[in-house]
């Protein structure tokens, strides 16, 4: 059985990273409702992920989460180019999230992570 990394990343836009630490609580953005679980990413797929699904936005966030709070709400499902995400299945407490910092990128273009 492959060996899971135990924290994954969440992209928030201002506002959401706004709301998650006044309310505590992240229950998804539009397309994360939309399919059900709350998109997130392996470290290795978050420059990906921002590139492909938040190109052109500013004020963005990156949260990183303790997948092994959530336990078993966390599924690795087959998504972009066939490779494995992490996903939740309910919300995402603020207690579950580590660390959080502004969008960042180094001079190759790599988002820096929290």
């Amino acid at each position: 059985m492959k060996d899971f990394p135990t924290v994954a990343y969440k992209v928030l836009t201002g506002d959401q990273m706004n709301a998650l630490l006044r309310d505590g609580l992240f229950q998804g953005a539009p397309v994360d409702l939309a399919d059900g679980f709350i998109h997130l990413s392996a470290a290795d797929q978050v420059t990906g992920t921002v590139d492909k699904h938040f190109a052109g936005q500013t004020g963005l966030h990156v949260v990183a989460v303790d997948l092994e709070a959530l336990g078993d709400a966390v599924k690795w499902e087959v998504s972009r180019g066939g490779a494995l995400f992490p996903h939740v299945y309910g919300d995402l407490p603020l207690s579950a999230c580590k660390a959080h910092q502004p969008l960042t990128r180094s001079a190759d273009g790599t988002v820096i992570l929290p």
